[in-house]
């Protein structure tokens, strides 16, 4: 275990270096890029509930993701951090995006004072779209290292009958041959770049 842990925090060092040497115009056409693909899934388009992250700097834009999943008329799920668990809460619009507070992170998040709509309360997700800092064309996803996103995997494959689509994005620099991982580290069902 000790040997995987040492294994998946070295990648990530090295990513971290990577991720910093993209341009910032690169990153933009890498997302716009990214986005048309999405747009042209199936189980995209036939998702109503979808659950997506705010992105850093140093991560894919899902703001273009974000602003099609309104103006297609779905539904917006984003993560809420809480010490050592993650929830998804119902995002209502652009507007409500752009007033959301950062985090230490720097990331946007809603406030967990506030009371908001819990997908998995009112009726699951059909598809989460979901970070890493690296990945394999075959699913295997690298995190941050929290476990945030295994460990709300397991809750919302048990509280629901239909198991949600899951799609990482990233840029095409994130991707290896292979990566360090354990029964813990959920698969993913298709990874999405640019090329």
């Amino acid at each position: 275990m000790a040997a995987l842990t040492s294994a998946k925090n070295t990648l990530r060092k090295q990513m971290k270096n990577v991720l910093q040497n993209i341009s910032s115009q690169e990153k933009k056409e890498q997302s716009i890029n990214v986005l048309k693909k999405l747009c042209a899934l199936k189980q995209y388009q036939d998702s109503k509930r979808i659950s997506i992250y705010l992105s850093t700097k140093d991560e894919l834009d899902t703001l273009p993701i974000l602003k099609h999943i309104f103006d297609t008329g779905k539904e917006a799920f984003v993560p809420q951090y809480a010490g050592k668990t993650m929830d998804m809460v119902k995002l209502n619009s652009l507007e409500d995006y752009e007033t959301l507070p950062l985090t230490k992170w720097n990331i946007k998040q809603p406030s967990l004072t506030e009371c908001r709509e819990n997908a998995l309360e009112t009726g699951g997700l059909d598809l989460i779209i979901l970070p890493g800092v690296a990945f394999t064309m075959n699913g295997k996803r690298l995190g941050h290292g929290m476990g945030y996103y295994d460990k709300y995997l397991k809750i919302c494959f048990q509280k629901q009958t239909t198991r949600p689509y899951l799609i990482a994005v990233g840029f095409r620099e994130q991707i290896q041959e292979d990566i360090p991982t354990n029964e813990d580290d959920m698969l993913v069902d298709i990874v999405l770049v640019d090329k």
